[in-house]
């Protein structure tokens, strides 16, 4: 390759250089292309590691240095980063992976058909009536016995429409008012017949 002098040429004189070429910049590109900031920050990186490395004296880093930030294309660059090693250029884009089609869903077909959760039970209101007029039938001297019967049949009726809890209550407030009427109907006959 012919040598040739470039009056003037760069910022040492007149030094003797090579015939310029289209000689690509970093990661293959054109010279003349313009850098961008991610350029010049890959760029300072190889400064950095060269300063690291010994391979730039403290004077020759900063003057580089102060190179790559006004540098404007690849050309600029890489005759400020020609005598270092840069490492690998970076590498393009991986081309997206191929992707096997997914399979349809199975239909969905439920173990066993869904029923709704049954609300808690409630307790009969006549059932819980009549286990307390039963229970009072002995202090009030049988006056809630007629109470007690009328609402624990009417209790044990609507449990069986209903089916709510409290039957137990309504049978116990049947049976103390049931013998309460007895107890009182025996002490009436035991009057009449002694003539009390």
């Amino acid at each position: 390759m012919s040598m040739q002098q470039w009056p003037n040429s760069g910022p040492y004189g007149n030094v003797p250089q090579r015939q310029p070429g289209p000689v690509p910049g970093p990661g293959g590109q054109q010279p003349m292309m313009r850098a961008s900031d991610s350029d010049r920050a890959r760029a300072e990186d190889v400064l950095k590691a060269g300063y690291a490395e010994g391979r730039l004296s403290k004077h020759e880093f900063d003057q580089r240095m102060a190179h790559v930030h006004s540098a404007t294309t690849y050309g600029e660059l890489h005759h400020l980063l020609a005598d270092l090693p840069q490492g690998p250029s970076p590498l393009p884009a991986p081309a997206p992976a191929f992707q096997a089609p997914v399979p349809a869903p199975m239909p969905y077909a439920p173990a066993r058909p869904w029923s709704p959760v049954p609300p808690p039970q409630q307790t009969n209101g006549n059932a819980v009536g009549a286990l307390v007029c039963g229970v009072l039938c002995p202090f009030t001297w049988g006056v809630t016995a007629i109470p007690a019967i009328i609402l624990g049949h009417k209790a044990r009726s609507d449990i069986q429409r209903t089916r709510e809890k409290g039957d137990g209550m309504a049978l116990t407030g049947l049976v103390f008012g049931y013998l309460t009427l007895v107890g009182w109907m025996m002490l009436l006959m035991l009057g009449i017949a002694t003539g009390f």
